[in-house]
């Protein structure tokens, strides 16, 4: 409950951290300012302008500090001493920009795409070598397949990420594998640069990837790629279920539905396909 002056909250111990009547963390409030704080510098600012603006001593300063540079939310230049803002905090930035452009008009086709074929439906994006699921529709099946939105899988062990990579030339293609590896997660992930030219070979002909329990024994994921308005690849939208209801046949039923949608979607967004 609120006591008086909202500015002013009674202090008070829960489990030993430090909160407030509010339900406010204080060493989590005092991070995400220090954050705020170096994100509103465009040169940056020393620890000892930080520690001031905060109003926190130094030591607990550069403790925060530290703490947010090893997650990668800010870095400290060495020569200058100056803390900017890091590549976490760029990337969770763009994340909600991204989403807030993608989910809102992607939601409806999503729901289409789960009541057709009465499996989950996705929507993920690539991000450093990696797929994010940003929005999903889940199957009503008792028995469903389900990575949670913010869940990240290797790029060449999911179906969104393969249908983007195929978008993209040979020689992206072997640059992305020599940055970030192969990272196999099943016995039936992809291990060689020649299988994973022939898959996506395959991609480009068919205009679908399939995921074949390439990240999860025991579940298939059917995906298409949905363009952005230059032609780019904005995201890819699939469908995961479990393999034994994913059967050869549910499979390409499932990507006609699938890259259907993904037209459909694309041209909802003003995308179009090069």
């Amino acid at each position: 409950m609120w006591k008086g002056d909202s500015a002013k909250w009674k202090r008070v111990k829960w489990k030993g951290v430090a909160v407030s009547d509010g339900q406010v963390v204080q060493s989590v409030d005092r991070a995400l300012r220090l954050l705020e704080l170096v994100a509103a510098e465009a040169d940056g600012l020393r620890l000892s302008e930080v520690a001031r603006r905060a109003g926190l001593a130094p030591s607990t300063t550069h403790r925060l500090l530290t703490t947010l540079e090893q997650r990668g939310f800010l870095q400290c230049d060495a020569a200058t001493g100056t803390w900017h803002v890091g590549r976490k905090a760029h990337a969770v930035g763009a994340a909600y920009v991204l989403s807030r452009n993608l989910v809102a008009p992607a939601v409806p086709f999503l729901r289409r795409l789960r009541d057709a074929t009465r499996e989950t439906a996705n929507l993920g994006v690539i991000e450093d070598g990696e797929v994010i699921t940003i929005s999903q529709a889940e199957s009503r099946e008792i028995m469903r397949a389900i990575s949670p939105p913010g869940g990240r899988v290797p790029v060449l062990c999911s179906g969104m990420g393969k249908a983007i990579l195929a978008t993209r030339s040979d020689e992206d293609v072997d640059r992305m594998i020599r940055r970030h590896g192969f990272r196999a997660a099943t016995a039936h992930s992809l291990t060689r640069p020649e299988a994973v030219q022939a898959e996506m070979a395959r991609i480009r002909q068919q205009g679908w990837a399939l995921d074949d329990e390439e990240y999860v024994i025991g579940l298939r994921c059917v995906a298409a790629v949905v363009w952005g308005p230059e032609g780019e690849p904005a995201c890819a939208i699939s469908v995961s279920g479990l393999a034994a209801r994913m059967t050869p046949e549910k499979v390409l039923r499932c990507a006609e539905v699938v890259t259907r949608i993904a037209t459909e979607l694309t041209q909802a967004m003003g995308g179009k396909a090069p």
